[in-house]
């Protein structure tokens, strides 16, 4: 997430001189640089030092010890950080850098990859409209922004967006295989999938209908997709991804209570 980050920023147009990076291990130091023309540096304190916004982009796992020695720097400077750390609330990073920060969390998705993902953003109450602009224009680099304004929700866009590409690589696999099945070949199986399931995605975002109405629009009365559909009805697919929708929402708000131990 952090290389997609840059690779976006310094594709929109952000010099690459005013980006610094932490990275530990020499050859992804010496990689970052090649790539990106960033400032790649070994250590922490270093990399922040004078920036006016630091993104926390490592594994929530780890960020408890990554910000806890940062902690005099930002109550000194005042920077704007912004996590991208899943499951790790405000209150926890507020408490290991020991002061009261501007703060902003993201959860994003993994077609940020290509420039295409979904991040929602929470603010503190610390954060000011210009530092809210900030952050907005930092994440778009790698695709499209919604805000929302309570953090508990933050469970619920995870199991929505964060989880949701697995969700639909599972249903593409289901239906390619399908293809494979009923004798079309692998290549072309992939193709149709795809492809279908991308003009589907676009074909919805384009119009103003819900995708159930879209759905009734290509169910013909005693068709080839009504007879598909019904079999997904009988068979309780709808209410099996609700579930599982519920299922990821729970076991985030899990995680967050284990990651919010010290």
């Amino acid at each position: 997430m952090a290389r997609s980050l840059i690779g976006g920023l310094v594709a929109t147009g952000m010099s690459n001189k005013d980006i610094s990076v932490s990275e530990p291990k020499a050859d992804l130091r010496e990689k970052l640089t090649k790539d990106f023309g960033v400032n790649a540096l070994e250590e922490n304190a270093s990399a922040v030092m004078g920036a006016n916004v630091i993104v926390l982009a490592v594994k929530p796992q780890i960020l408890q010890e990554v910000v806890t020695p940062l902690g005099s720097l930002v109550a000194k400077a005042g920077p704007l950080l912004i996590s991208v750390a899943a499951g790790v609330t405000c209150s926890s990073i507020e408490r290991w850098v020991g002061s009261q920060p501007a703060l902003i969390r993201v959860m994003p998705n993994t077609p940020a990859l290509i420039g295409a993902g979904i991040s929602a953003l929470y603010a503190n109450s610390n954060v000011s409209n210009d530092q809210r602009a900030l952050a907005e224009k930092i994440v778009t680099a790698v695709g499209k922004t919604v805000w929302i304004e309570e953090e508990s929700l933050m469970d619920a866009v995870t199991a929505v967006s964060g989880s949701g590409p697995a969700y639909f690589f599972y249903v593409m696999q289901a239906i390619h295989d399908a293809a494979v099945r009923e004798g079309l070949d692998a290549q072309t199986a992939r193709l149709l999938t795809l492809e279908t399931t991308l003009g589907a995605a676009r074909l919805a975002l384009a119009s103003t209908e819900d995708p159930g109405n879209l759905q009734a629009l290509v169910s013909s009365p005693g068709g080839t997709t009504e007879a598909a559909i019904k079999v997904l009805n009988d068979s309780g697919v709808r209410d099996t991804l609700q579930q599982a929708v519920s299922a990821a929402r729970a076991r985030g708000g899990e995680l967050a209570k284990l990651l919010d131990r010290d």
